[in-house]
């Protein structure tokens, strides 16, 4: 086998190990294998040489520093494998501390948990906010307007509909559009506030459950409680 062959085999592994410790352990075998046979070959050529034309020693030291360079490649990746994977376990029972506390989250999606939710905005003057809320079809369960002051500005829904209908815990959409003094409106960023229920482990991300709400955990601002 070539050493272009056994290098490509070899780094064709390596790139795929930073996803997989057992990957980056196939493409290590194979590497081996092929540095076996590399040796096996330069062994027979050095026993069949013309000892009138010797071989170039320099063009063998070079491939065997190729693929030297290759494996310490391949072990570099193996092992940055195993320092994420430690390091996301970390993460997680860090996390797992999060389980009944309230958090406050940049999200579009209020839980609405034991029949209350709440969000939070800040308003740069007094004025007005109108807040309206969905259900996953998209229809609007619940539309109000509240009085805001300059500075943080809460509310909070007791999971009623329109008509006074008490309505079933889970996400719901929120949107926001403050008024101020002047008459100009304007789509203020918010958090909503949820207690955490569980953390879970996404494919190597960290999201935290709202009861049936699942936020990353990158969008937690705030933990209380």
């Amino acid at each position: 086998m070539s050493i272009a062959a056994a290098a490509s085999s070899a780094s064709s592994g390596s790139a795929s190990s930073a996803s997989s410790g057992g990957t980056g352990q196939n493409a290590l075998a194979s590497l081996s294998g092929n540095f076996q046979d590399f040796l096996g070959m330069l062994l027979t050529q050095l026993q069949n040489q013309d000892p009138t034309s010797p071989l170039d020693t320099n063009q063998f030291t070079s491939e065997l520093v190729q693929f030297s360079g290759v494996e310490q490649q391949i072990n570099t990746n193996s092992a940055l494998t195993q320092l994420i994977s430690v390091t996301q376990a970390g993460q997680l029972m860090q996390s797992s501390s999060l389980i009944g506390k309230t958090v406050a989250v940049s999200s579009a999606q209020m839980p609405l948990q034991n029949g209350s939710a709440s969000l939070s905005f800040a308003a740069a003057s007094a004025g007005s906010a109108a807040i309206a809320v969905a259900n996953s079809a998209g229809a609007t369960v619940y539309s109000t307007t509240i009085g805001t002051t300059a500075g943080t500005n809460t509310w909070t829904w007791n999971g009623q509909d329109a008509s006074g209908n008490t309505l079933a815990d889970g996400p719901y959409t929120v949107s926001v559009t403050a008024t101020d003094a002047t008459g100009k409106t304007s789509t203020p960023s918010f958090t909503v506030s949820g207690t955490v229920t569980n953390v879970v482990d996404n494919g190597g991300t960290l999201d935290v459950r709202l009861g049936t709400e699942s936020v990353p955990f990158s969008s937690v601002q705030a933990v209380s409680g």
